[in-house]
């Protein structure tokens, strides 16, 4: 690992591997969503996703190898519970499979680049560049609309099921969180820089704080975030003709 990622790098290097195995598994998703897709339009639609999808796993995995990581080795601590996270929100038909992709792959990434906003400028820009959802918002949206306005009854279900993957994505979270506290430490830090100076240990042996008080907290602040991000999944349910 390069020298300047040695110590407060490392949840840098977490995120990166983490965002870069959740777009390559998107891309085998919607790449398997385009061959159940109903029309040959949706086919290439879907294609075109999985498409983009395959190219921020690229740069994502490129910018791991700029920093002398080995980007297998930085994505393989997430590859348990991000495949467990799948295979509690299986989908069961098309129509849930494109809400899966929008909300809650959405809602993830709106936490993931919280993380961001608190790392570096290039990994702050290589990240909103790689959570950019417009054409895949545009595309679900249209669809889910279109299928509900041929069968109303639709609404109610795809709403519950939106709200299901909004709990499943908050354990997710805090999986990942307790797995790599590197990479819960990035916003714990973030809250903590906020703080006085007179509400810090003084130098009188104490200074260090305890490690597992430090990460509970660390956690809890995931876990409030992601709670808060409540503004953008209610427009993607909007957007979709869903109701909250």
């Amino acid at each position: 690992m390069s020298g300047d990622f040695a110590e407060a790098g490392r949840g840098v290097i977490d995120l990166l591997g983490l965002l870069a195995y959740a777009r390559l598994v998107a891309f085998f998703r919607l790449a398997g969503d385009a061959e159940l897709a109903p029309t040959l339009a949706s086919k290439g639609a879907l294609a075109d996703l999985a498409a983009a999808e395959h190219a921020n796993y690229r740069r994502l995995h490129d910018r791991l190898a700029e920093l002398d990581v080995q980007p297998e080795s930085a994505m393989e601590p997430f590859s348990v519970p991000l495949d467990a996270w799948h295979a509690r929100t299986e989908p069961q038909s098309w129509l849930e499979s494109l809400v899966k992709a929008y909300v809650g792959d959405g809602i993830a990434g709106d936490f993931y680049g919280k993380i961001a906003d608190l790392c570096d400028e290039q990994t702050q820009e290589l990240v909103r560049d790689t959570l950019v959802e417009s054409g895949r918002a545009e595309f679900v949206a249209s669809q889910v609309r279109s299928a509900i306005a041929e069968d109303p009854a639709l609404a109610g279900r795809l709403s519950l099921w939106a709200r299901r993957l909004v709990g499943e994505a908050l354990s997710q979270a805090q999986s990942v969180a307790s797995r790599r506290p590197e990479l819960a430490a990035l916003l714990g830090s973030g809250v903590r820089s906020v703080a006085s100076e007179a509400d810090t240990h003084a130098a009188d042996g104490t200074e260090d704080a305890d490690v597992s008080e430090a990460q509970a907290a660390d956690l809890a602040t995931v876990s409030r975030i992601f709670a808060d991000l409540t503004e953008s999944h209610t427009a993607r349910l909007e957007a979709m003709g869903l109701s909250t």
